[in-house]
């Protein structure tokens, strides 16, 4: 597998809405030189752009991105954790992106830390690196996620 350059991530246009790179009170979200800054969207009642909400020390939270997600059958995301958030205790599980998969993402988060930790709707979160593949899935995604809605989306039997 190859990583993907930010221009190959531009041109694919995988994601929508997309931004070039961008500082937001010193953390970045947008495209990269080898992956994309994912922006958070905190769900229903956090609607409003600054809108806050606080996890608690040992506490989970489900949040999405803002972004939408049309994979290539070539192409395999994965989340990692921004070091910004890390280095506070905020955990974003390393979530894999099918080859094919669309849709909002759904993120788990997690506060490891021993202080509470403010999100802002809208600020960045995490960052996918993308992995191209030696060829085309032969069966891309077609699973329960599918078409993913936007905002935060429990698991599904």
């Amino acid at each position: 597998m190859t990583i993907l350059s930010g221009q190959t991530i531009r041109r694919l246009g995988i994601l929508t809405p997309f931004a070039e790179r961008t500082s937001d009170g010193g953390v970045t979200y947008g495209l990269g030189p080898s992956g994309y800054d994912l922006r958070i969207d905190l769900g229903e009642g956090f609607e409003d752009e600054g809108a806050e909400c606080v996890i608690g020390p040992g506490r989970f939270q489900l949040a999405a991105t803002l972004e939408h997600f049309t994979m290539p059958n070539d192409v395999l995301g994965v989340i990692h954790d921004k070091s910004s958030w890390a280095r506070r205790g905020l955990c974003v599980q390393n979530t894999v992106i099918e080859p094919g998969w669309r849709g909002y993402l759904t993120l788990e988060l997690t506060n490891h830390g021993l202080e509470h930790i403010v999100l802002t709707q809208g600020g960045a979160i995490a960052q996918v690196i993308f992995h191209r593949l030696d060829e085309p899935a032969e069966q891309p995604y077609d699973g329960k996620y599918q078409d993913q809605e936007q905002g935060p989306q429990s698991a599904r039997s």
